[in-house]
């Protein structure tokens, strides 16, 4: 076996990738030779779970950011490829069923301690930052549907904080009644 043996090249990786990993504290499973899941705690988006594949080229990264728009198809594609200009590594992209994902690619020879924090604070930061957006452009009528149900109910709304503007009665609301600043708080 080379330095420039394919499956050296892979070895080399994936002891990097697992290091980097280990050194930085992040918890990890690995369901198959090669093939690495993290789950990243966020803010908005509560966690993103990320794989990483070492391939025999390349790290490939694929992330789970949200289930197919219900509506705005146009909105929220459009949306993510103006985002797709700003980001680091990986690029939103859609599966086969049109569910979001975060998606990218390394040269195995880039991969360092220092290249995967790097790629996982992109896919975190993309994710998270957009999570808000993307549920408000392809999900508002569930979200203004939530909203009357749980007000309806007096149950809580603590998880609809990021949407009061989608709230019965809120500017903007094409219709209902009801009071958006009566929110429940968990104790």
């Amino acid at each position: 076996m080379t330095a420039d043996d394919p499956t050296s090249r892979q070895a080399e990786a994936l002891a990097t990738l697992r290091a980097a990993l280990r050194d930085g504290g992040v918890e990890h499973e690995e369901p198959s030779e090669g093939t690495v899941v993290v789950t990243l705690p966020g803010e908005r988006k509560l966690k993103t779970t990320v794989s990483l594949v070492v391939g025999a080229h390349s790290l490939s990264v694929n992330a789970f950011v949200a289930r197919r728009p219900d509506e705005n198809h146009e909105a929220v594609y459009r949306w993510m490829l103006e985002r797709n200009t700003r980001l680091y590594v990986v690029a939103f992209a859609l599966d086969h069923l049109g569910d979001i994902y975060l998606s990218g690619r390394v040269p195995l020879h880039a991969v360092t301690a220092e290249e995967v924090d790097r790629l996982l604070g992109s896919v975190l930061e993309a994710s998270d930052s957009s999570f808000n957006t993307l549920l408000e452009l392809g999900f508002s009528t569930a979200i203004r549907k939530e909203w009357q149900w749980r007000l309806s109910r007096g149950e809580p709304t603590y998880n609809l904080a990021a949407f009061p503007h989608l709230a019965p009665g809120a500017a903007g609301d094409p219709g209902g009644a009801g009071d958006p600043g009566a929110t429940s708080h968990p104790s």
